[in-house]
């Protein structure tokens, strides 16, 4: 092969290449339908309340092409005030819910609560990457919820939901582990969404207190539509 001829299949090749990697990630499924946020709002557990949460839902779905569907955030908020509590598990549409590869992650909302296809590996962000869990740096498995493991919101008392998802400072809400692992080897640990409760010197619901037990004020995104 000429010499000028090679030159140019290597540069054709570099720059295809470096044209494949420079692209912006994408929804690799049209169907996908459930995402872990690959960033947190960024201010704890003050997320603007349900509206605020449903929101960065739906624009992260939009930067990936995804926003033609409804997207509301997993989250349950407690009675208080004269208002109703708000059950996470009847915010997000009847199922099924496919992760941004396309795989179902559950077929129904029973499914979800019971035996369901969450995992590491399936637990996809909206742009299809994996979530760092235990054992990685950081570990980032954490995410809010507030919510008991059938979906169902905690009874008023104490505080499960950061103040119903207002507040960056006092009060407290409860997790689950994307990667279903924990500390210990009981049903917890395992849980995708309701392993225990954020803790902190900051009051419990800062964003330096989410990060310190292997958060980042992450979301579970489901499209309920």
């Amino acid at each position: 092969m000429p010499t000028f001829t090679r030159l140019f299949t290597c540069f054709a090749t570099a720059a295809a290449f470096a044209l494949v990697v420079g692209q912006p990630a994408q929804a690799q499924s049209a169907d996908a339908s459930f995402f872990l946020t690959s960033t947190g709002i960024g201010n704890g557990g003050n997320l603007g309340g349900l509206a605020g949460a449903d929101n960065y839902c739906q624009t992260l779905a939009q930067a990936v092409g995804a926003g033609a569907k409804t997207w509301r955030a997993y989250l349950s908020t407690q009675a208080a005030d004269g208002a109703p509590a708000a059950n996470a598990r009847d915010r997000i549409g009847k199922g099924p819910w496919r992760n941004s590869k396309g795989v179902v992650i559950a077929k129904d909302v029973a499914e979800l609560h019971g035996a369901n296809g969450l995992t590491k590996q399936t637990v996809l962000s909206e742009k299809g990457d994996v979530n760092n869990g235990r054992g990685d740096t950081p570990n980032r498995h954490d995410v809010l919820t507030g919510s008991q493991p059938d979906g169902t919101a905690f009874a008023a008392g104490d505080d499960r939901t950061c103040k119903n998802w207002t507040s960056s400072t006092q009060g407290s809400a409860i997790v689950g582990h994307s990667d279903r692992v924990g500390l210990r080897d009981d049903d917890a640990s395992k849980s995708w969404n309701s392993s225990h409760p954020s803790r902190g010197p900051d009051g419990g619901c800062s964003q330096a207190d989410l990060k310190s037990t292997g958060g980042d004020g992450l979301l579970y995104c489901f499209a309920a539509n």
